[in-house]
């Protein structure tokens, strides 16, 4: 009889110990990042600064091989371990990458990055030193910029360790007047941020 009581009661000490760990599991997803957010990109994207810069860049990597790229791309790669970032710096100093600067500053932490990729993937303009250089084998430029005009992807949330917040990429085609696709943009958001303001609505 104690035997059956204990064992019962073990369950019930034991359920009210998972519970909170299984709560846990709850968390922002990246279905809060809704059609609000796509026009808010849009009308960044919108500013002739953006098409300008992707354009210019354009013409200059058009004739890129891809061993070309992938040496750009290891060089940036070592760059982000050195004190000398030529390639870096004068990515980072562009009138682009100030546009991108002043918006992910103006979100007050809603926005961790923001980045703008040419037609081969390459950065153009960023808010922060990302990784790497080419975003071209990467699913936020090939799930956006082949599919053409008005192409949205949506990557899947993941959990940021340093920023103890979760996070998810919104990965956009950019296209010109003409509607031909020149380049992408991949804004990061702060999930938690996110669900905390819209709680507060």
């Amino acid at each position: 009889m104690f035997a059956k009581w204990f064992t019962a009661h073990l369950a019930v000490a034991l359920a009210g110990i998972v519970s909170p760990a299984m709560a846990q599991d709850t968390h922002p997803t990246a279905s809060l990042i809704g059609d609000d957010a796509v026009k808010g990109i849009r009308s960044w994207i919108a500013s002739p600064l953006v098409e300008l810069s992707i354009a210019a860049q354009n013409r200059k990597t058009a004739n890129l091989t891809e061993e070309q790229i992938l040496v750009l791309d290891k060089q940036w790669r070592a760059e982000t371990k050195s004190s000398d970032q030529p390639l870096i710096a004068a990515t980072l100093n562009n009138p682009l990458s100030a546009y991108l600067t002043q918006i992910q500053s103006a979100s007050e932490g809603l926005y961790t990055e923001i980045f703008v990729m040419d037609a081969k993937g390459l950065n153009v303009g960023q808010s922060s030193v990302t990784s790497d250089f080419w975003q071209g084998d990467e699913a936020k430029f090939q799930k956006t910029f082949p599919f053409g005009n008005g192409t949205v992807f949506v990557d899947k949330e993941e959990f940021d360790k340093d920023l103890k917040s979760w996070k998810a990429q919104i990965n956009m085609t950019i296209s010109g007047k003409d509607n031909t696709p020149i380049g992408a943009i991949t804004v990061e958001y702060n999930l938690t941020e996110l669900a905390r303001r819209k709680a507060a609505l």
